[in-house]
């Protein structure tokens, strides 16, 4: 060797890796700006950054490098040192990067409606790529109920005959959080109709967890249920709209004006199809940013396409990776035929789990894994590791 590859040998390859597990930071109260991180460290040294239990960051190797060191409160001087050593870069480059990394955060700390899940733009490698030590996301239908002359006339699969009390949901969402999973979404059927959902939330949220909730908006009208659950720690919503009752637009309306990041959801079907552009206009004018779109009917394929195009063109952010909650449309997911989703995030990036806590790879892939509340955490994940493995040898 050279002396170059032999100075190159001695830093880089004594940087000891960093340990996989979770890790957090939490300030005094009486801080200045008080705020707590958990960081989640997977094997191949990426990680998953949650900050204030409402925002989660997916951090590659350098991002990770510098998570870690902010959350073990390093020493400036000693975390820029391991930085050089570990990625065989300058000192004042390492200094630059990592300072940049840190003043982002403390700007993220303080800003409000943040995406709940956000990439940081550190040569991003594509997301769910191998097998983590743990889904990025549980989606929890805590109920398959519906309001109205619906209830109790829908539910997917017919072996789901019970619900969980609030106490084995309990039990759920805390070895959901010891696995590691940082993100917990509530749906349905309707959410909503659980007298629990907001001590559900606070169980989340004292966890560290963050919280979205999948919801047709109709409570959310009613601004005091609507305090009730922003005080138990929801950070995000996805509302199905009913395009033809004006409380559903209303309790939009309420809902844009509180400091909650919030999704509107449209399904498309024969009646809806024709007057998509004074929909999109109306939510539009209300503000509204954010859009997922679905559709009851393949044979809509193609004009479901075009009104994907027309609300980008609008200036809509596009949401793909959300579930919908079963409703009397039982839409058919459209967007990986439409080049939206990504299928690779089915028990990599996310799970899905029934009332009664059996887990899915997915919302509507009937292949049960186990159940979260009678099982143990990792005979859950073996069994989706086999399924992961299955899938991709097929």
């Amino acid at each position: 060797m050279n002396i170059v590859q032999k100075i190159k040998s001695i830093f880089f390859e004594k940087a000891v890796p960093l340990p996989v597990g979770l890790y957090q930071l939490t300030t005094p109260a009486d801080s200045e700006i008080p705020y707590r991180m958990h960081l989640r460290i997977e094997p191949g040294g990426a990680g998953v950054l949650i900050i204030n239990a409402s925002t989660v960051l997916h951090l590659n190797l350098t991002a990770t490098e510098f998570a870690y060191h902010l959350i073990k409160q390093t020493p400036r001087e000693e975390a820029l040192q391991s930085i050089v050593a570990r990625f065989n870069i300058s000192y004042m480059q390492a200094k630059e990067d990592f300072m940049g990394f840190v003043n982002r955060i403390n700007t993220m700390i303080n800003a409000e409606d943040l995406d709940p899940v956000t990439y940081l733009d550190f040569e991003l490698e594509k997301p769910f790529q191998g097998i983590p030590v743990a889904p990025y996301r549980m989606d929890c239908a805590l109920t398959y109920k519906l309001y109205g002359d619906l209830e109790n006339k829908l539910s997917p699969v017919e072996r789901v005959k019970r619900e969980l009390s609030t106490e084995e949901w309990k039990t759920v969402l805390t070895k959901a959080w010891n696995a590691g999973i940082p993100h917990v979404i509530f749906t349905g059927g309707e959410a909503t109709l659980r007298p629990d959902l907001p001590e559900l939330l606070q169980i989340s949220e004292d966890l560290g967890q963050v919280t979205g909730l999948i919801t047709d908006g109709l409570r959310l009208s009613e601004n005091e249920y609507l305090d009730q659950l922003l005080n138990a720690g929801l950070d995000h919503l996805l509302i199905t709209l009913d395009t033809a009752n004006e409380q559903s637009w209303e309790a939009i309306k309420d809902v844009i004006q509180q400091d909650i990041h919030t999704t509107v959801h449209l399904t498309l079907n024969e009646r809806t199809i024709e007057d998509t552009n004074p929909i999109l206009i109306r939510l539009k004018e209300m503000q509204v940013t954010h859009l997922s779109l679905t559709t009851s009917s393949k044979t809509l394929s193609e004009s479901f396409q075009k009104v994907r195009d027309t609300a980008a063109n609008m200036g809509f952010n596009l949401v793909w990776n959300l579930p919908v909650p079963y409703s009397h449309y039982n839409p058919v997911e459209m967007e990986t035929e439409n080049g939206i989703s990504n299928p690779e995030g089915a028990a990599k990036g996310w799970i899905y789990l029934e009332p009664d806590a059996d887990v899915l790879p997915e919302q509507g892939v009937n292949v049960v894994l186990g159940n979260l509340f009678e099982d143990t955490w990792e005979q859950v994940w073996a069994k989706a590791t086999d399924y992961l493995n299955t899938k991709h040898e097929s």
